[in-house]
């Protein structure tokens, strides 16, 4: 069998990864000399590498994050001193996921919420967890959609056992009237089960008005905060600073 024909039988076998660095390393072990079995080893790891690489790029795609490109590492924490840098990289480490820990970003639009949220997410997604982001308000519109067409079962069984939900943005957008019930069964299914992040650009003593449903919402609460984690951001807004204004007091509208 020459290069070509194995080349071949690499690709009927699934095996790309083998096959995409196969020419490279049969020069790599002529020039070095490998014994058989180092270069059978190299091969092997090329292949798991490409698997894993290829799962990590599904769960990104999966998760359907609004901006697929945030980090810990392009986050300024000198713009915000106050934030718990030390609590932030302690959720990174993802221990927070196996021990089913929720945690909830509060702060004004602009200070670094969906950033930090987002970062999380993909730090989880590193470690092996399945990761879904959604906008409060998108997410919310996904039930109502649901209810209608029949497949509430099935989306909330996704949304309910996904390791890590974030949920963006609760408060930017106006919701609709079965908010407060919508989540609340999604927090209850998920309490002690799996872990959520939740942003939230109004303190949660105004969640009760926001979502219109006082009883349902100290329901939510209850649940939500008992293994939470809460993270105050500002007060300094990032969009303030980009738009080059010096009153960093202003709440911009987005």
């Amino acid at each position: 069998m020459n290069v070509t024909e194995l080349d071949r039988a690499l690709r009927k076998l699934r095996l790309s990864g083998m096959a995409d660095v196969l020419e490279t390393r049969l020069r790599h072990a002529q020039a070095e000399r490998l014994p058989p079995l180092d270069l059978v080893a190299m091969l092997v790891n090329d292949e798991l590498q490409r698997r894993q690489d290829r799962l990590l790029e599904r769960r990104r795609v999966q998760a359907r994050f609004r901006d697929p490109n945030r980090s810990l590492d392009s986050f300024d924490f000198a713009f915000n001193k106050k934030m718990n840098r030390a609590l932030i990289f302690e959720l990174a480490t993802g221990r927070f996921i196996t021990q089913r820990e929720d945690l909830l970003l509060v702060g004004s639009p602009g200070t670094g919420k969906s950033h930090v949220a987002q970062a999380l997410g993909h730090a989880a997604i590193q470690q092996g967890h399945r990761v879904l982001y959604r906008e409060a308000h998108l997410l919310l519109e996904e039930l109502t959609d649901a209810t209608l067409d029949g497949t509430r079962k099935e989306v909330f069984t996704e949304l309910s056992t996904v390791p890590l939900l974030i949920i963006d943005d609760l408060g930017m957008r106006k919701l609709p009237p079965t908010a407060a019930e919508d989540l609340l069964e999604l927090i209850m299914r998920r309490y002690e089960r799996a872990s959520t992040i939740l942003t939230a650009n109004r303190p949660v003593d105004d969640w009760g008005k926001l979502l219109g449903d006082t009883a349902a919402v100290t329901a939510l609460l209850d649940r939500l905060l008992h293994h939470a984690h809460v993270i105050t951001c500002g007060p300094r807004s990032w969009r303030t600073k980009l738009h080059g204004a010096t009153d960093t007091t202003v709440t911009p509208t987005r």
